[in-house]
């Protein structure tokens, strides 16, 4: 039995109904409403108060219409998340073709992706509940795809490499979104929080109980900016992903 979802429509997604049919044009007067634009105001609503916020009801007060007539343009709210995920793919920067550099091509993909998650960060706890793939994301695949071709990997291979790519951005704009709400309840600077945390790691290391973290601190400190620490961690994980020289 399918499973229904609000008013009692069915739930799920159909990738095919939903990517490779038009949207179906009506009779009599012109539609009052697009997807596009419901999408939009549907990302509008998620950037300013999160993916909780986003029901049929609210998205429809923000175009001015009915609950039930939103229900014409997408069946379900499960749809709708895969037109908003797919919507903030398109703010990729893709160049028409790999500049040949295939690690460098990797980090500018990787930053790009990163920046859009920090625009909209209710994406990286939306990405797991995906179950199709649009366009805008298709493409994004498929440039990922050409820049791995020349690295050795076998096509699945290169389909598990973007997929492990996209997780650790996900992951890491996770707890960099997570780090600042903690911030902001806490009511400290992030330098203050950064020094409060500095002293206590060094009062235990000094305790001699932990000689490798002891090792660890004692090492020079990086530059803690977030760019700067999400770029370290993306070269270690971009090195350690192929087994290209």
């Amino acid at each position: 039995m399918a499973r229904t979802g609000s008013a009692g429509r069915p739930a799920g997604v159909d990738p095919e109904l939903l990517w490779q049919r038009a949207e179906r044009p009506r009779r009599g007067r012109p539609p009052a409403y697009d997807r596009a634009a419901i999408t939009a105001e549907a990302v509008a609503l998620a950037d300013a108060e999160g993916l909780a916020a986003v029901t049929m009801r609210a998205v429809a007060a923000r175009i001015g219409a009915g609950t039930m007539s939103l229900y014409s343009y997408v069946p379900n709210k499960e749809t709708l998340l895969e037109l908003m995920i797919d919507q903030v793919s398109g703010d990729h920067r893709l160049p028409s073709e790999p500049s040949g550099d295939w690690r460098a091509d990797l980090r500018r993909f990787a930053r790009d992706q990163r920046a859009i998650m920090l625009r909209h960060p209710w994406l990286p706890a939306a990405l797991p509940a995906r179950q199709t793939l649009g366009p805008n994301t298709l493409a994004a695949v498929e440039h990922t795809l050409a820049v791995l071709a020349p690295v050795g990997l076998d096509p699945q291979a290169r389909l598990e490499t973007f997929s492990l790519l996209t997780g650790f951005v996900a992951s890491h704009v996770t707890y960099e979104l997570a780090q600042q709400r903690a911030m902001e309840a806490d009511g400290r600077t992030s330098g203050e929080l950064l020094d409060a945390q500095a002293r206590y790691l060094r009062s235990v290391a000094a305790a001699d109980t932990y000689p490798h973290l002891a090792q660890a601190l004692a090492a020079p400190n990086h530059d803690p900016a977030a760019q700067d620490v999400f770029d370290r961690l993306l070269d270690r994980m971009i090195n350690g992903l192929t087994v290209a020289p």
